[in-house]
């Protein structure tokens, strides 16, 4: 399979040349398949680095595992994780069935070719200088064909492609066969140490734009969450970007916020402070808030506060007293818009409301409840009760969630349980 952009590997890793590609064949007429190919792009990446430094797996292999790893972590650079974080998650998309466009599959492939760059340099002693840039893969067909005509052809090139890709496939598994029979010798800490120091001279030597690749996970995760989000830093009527606010510590008292996002009313819902992967994301914490604070003057509502730095996303309800937290994902426009304009205003204090009897009305149980609700009161999120068999977990476990609902402080509730008669 001869690739437009992936020839530089061909010597050196051939499985990863077809596969980049097969990426570019599929990008204009089948986008999913090409985004599913360019995941087993970085999926063989991940693994070869694993596989010639010699780094500890994680006891479950998969590849958001394999990235997090601290041992992987440690030798490569923030900006590369992000761009296999960035075909991760699109990958994972178009395999789960998610619309894939050929613009996003595009993008996607230019984060590989820069893998494909980095890997050349770091790896296989390459030079900057012999990294070609870019080419987008042609669209195929000509105006003067016909509909029928460009769907055979269509038709065609598929079938072919998916005769080559069996024997793609095939040849993976022999190369990862052959591979694991080799002896692989662990690095200690000094000989990681010199790796990370040559693949971040390599990423430097490249010039990554860290701010795309950071922005395009960021503007995925808000996609995720059905937030109406722009391309290429452009406004909608939910998000705003590089939104102007004043009454900052700068030398103009001017700054200028990453992300806001709107209301109907037209009142700030939530601020995105987005700091550099290379740092941590609690570092935009403070700054977050002085652009919530600006808001708030202007808007008379204060924001929901988020911080990321693209993979780690924090949370601050500070209107409501609590600390920041962890999120796997942002609100959706509904759940913040329950949070800011009811649960602010709306919800009751948990030690004002009464559990009903009727549900559990045992003394012990009455304690129970009452022992969680000042567990929340304080501002924490979790609480534990174990209780005997027979006891009434059930009836308990109901009688909080009715009692949060009473109170405004809950909308949907998930319960779990074991058995079908207890759902019942």
């Amino acid at each position: 399979m001869q690739s437009i952009n992936f020839e530089i590997l061909r010597g050196y890793r051939e499985e990863l040349a077809d596969l980049g590609g097969f990426a570019e064949q599929y990008a204009s007429p089948d986008p999913a398949s090409a985004l599913v190919k360019l995941r087993s792009f970085a999926e063989q990446v991940v693994t070869g680095i694993y596989r010639d430094l010699g780094l500890p797996k994680p006891y479950q292999a998969n590849l958001i595992d394999l990235l997090k790893n601290e041992a992987f972590a440690a030798v490569v650079p923030k900006v590369v994780l992000d761009k296999l974080h960035t075909i991760r998650i699109q990958g994972n998309k178009a395999a789960h069935g998610s619309t894939a466009t050929t613009s996003v599959a595009m993008q996607v492939l230019r984060e590989a070719h820069d893998l494909a760059r980095w890997l050349l340099i770091t790896f296989h002693n390459g030079k900057a200088e012999q990294c070609p840039v870019f080419q987008n893969p042609p669209v195929g067909g000509t105006a003067g064909e016909t509909k029928a005509q460009l769907k055979r052809d269509k038709k065609s090139a598929l079938e072919k492609l998916a005769s080559q890709e069996a024997r793609m496939q095939a040849l993976l598994k022999e190369l990862e066969a052959e591979r694991e029979r080799a002896a692989l010798i662990e690095k200690n800490t000094a000989e990681l140490q010199l790796i990370h120091n040559s693949a971040q001279s390599a990423a430097d030597a490249l010039q990554f734009d860290e701010a795309t690749t950071r922005s395009r996970l960021i503007d995925t995760q808000l996609a995720d969450a059905s937030w109406n989000i722009g391309s290429n830093g452009r406004n909608t009527d939910e998000i705003t970007q590089e939104e102007e606010v004043q009454d900052q510590p700068t030398a103009t008292g001017t700054g200028y916020v990453d992300y806001v996002l709107w209301d109907d009313n037209g009142k700030p819902l939530a601020v995105i402070e987005a700091k550099k992967t290379a740092k941590s994301a609690e570092l935009g914490r403070k700054q977050a808030a002085l652009y919530a604070d600006a808001l708030e003057k202007s808007h008379g509502q204060r924001p929901i506060i988020y911080y990321t730095n693209g993979i780690d996303i924090w949370i601050w309800d500070d209107a409501q007293g609590y600390p920041p937290r962890r999120l796997f994902g942002f609100y959706s426009k509904d759940s913040l818009q329950y949070l800011v304009n009811f649960q602010r205003s709306a919800r009751k204090e948990l030690d004002t409301i009464e559990p009903n009897a009727n549900i559990a009305g045992r003394l012990y149980q009455i304690e129970a409840i009452s022992r969680v609700t000042e567990r929340f009161t304080d501002k924490h999120r979790k609480a534990l009760i174990v209780q005997a068999t027979g006891t009434g977990k059930t009836r308990v476990a109901i009688s909080i969630t009715e009692l949060l609902i009473r109170a405004g402080w809950v909308k949907r509730v998930l319960f779990l349980c074991d058995r079908r008669e207890l759902r019942k």
